[in-house]
């Protein structure tokens, strides 16, 4: 659950919402921003459908049982981020390109972790899902999901952009769309070499120690 918390009430988005509007936004695009491609409805059903696991627990909310409060995707424990990861790949079971667009999307939110012993496993699976689901797919490179997935992340960076007066809404949501867009060249150098380095990294050092520094809070999904 996505929440904006107002003055006197707090605004809840739920997840898929969220991925809807996401795809929404990217179907809008012009053709020099988002080009035909043989991968492009995979492209958007992955932006639609990216944050389909997070459906239950948006359904029952989650709230912190010592103070109350209702909590957001970014407050949950880790055991339901990754739980809800797990649970969107394989409903994306039967769209392997969209499936392995989304297991990257995991990857990359939550790239903070990649050092963190408790997120090894999570990351092997995710990791063996996405290549799994591409090899699936009989011809796409690894290169060229990074830079697909680029799509998918500006979409998503989008439907997020916070709403401002009613006159000005469409002009931040231009500048935003611009911001992300003319970055994505810049998004897909930085995907490719952070997907090299985690194939590079062991998850511990020769002695069997965890490495790596403290988290620091990110985007969190």
């Amino acid at each position: 659950m996505i929440i904006r918390r107002l003055e006197s009430s707090l605004q809840l988005i739920t997840q898929p919402d969220h991925a809807a509007l996401a795809a929404r936004i990217i179907r809008l695009w012009l053709p020099e921003r988002f080009p035909e491609s043989s991968r492009k409805a995979a492209i958007l059903h992955a932006a639609a459908e990216h944050d389909n696991g997070w459906a239950e627990i948006d359904e029952t909310l989650v709230i912190d049982a010592t103070t109350g409060q209702l909590l957001d995707f970014m407050e949950i424990s880790d055991d339901l981020k990754r739980e809800t990861s797990l649970r969107g790949l394989e409903r994306l079971a039967s769209d392997p390109y969209a499936a392995a667009l989304v297991a990257q999307h995991r990857l990359h939110v939550y790239r903070r972790y990649a050092k963190h012993l408790e997120w090894s496993t999570f990351f092997a699976e995710v990791t063996t899902a996405r290549d799994a689901y591409l090899r699936a797919t009989g011809s796409v490179a690894l290169d060229e999901l990074l830079r697909d997935y680029s799509f998918v992340r500006a979409g998503d960076l989008a439907a997020r952009v916070p709403e401002g007066k009613k006159d000005d809404e469409l002009v931040s949501l231009s500048r935003a769309f611009n911001r992300m867009t003319n970055q994505i060249q810049s998004q897909q150098r930085e995907l490719i070499d952070a997907n090299r380095q985690l194939d590079r990294n062991p998850q511990r050092n020769n002695n069997g120690k965890r490495s790596g520094n403290g988290e620091r809070r990110r985007e969190q999904r």
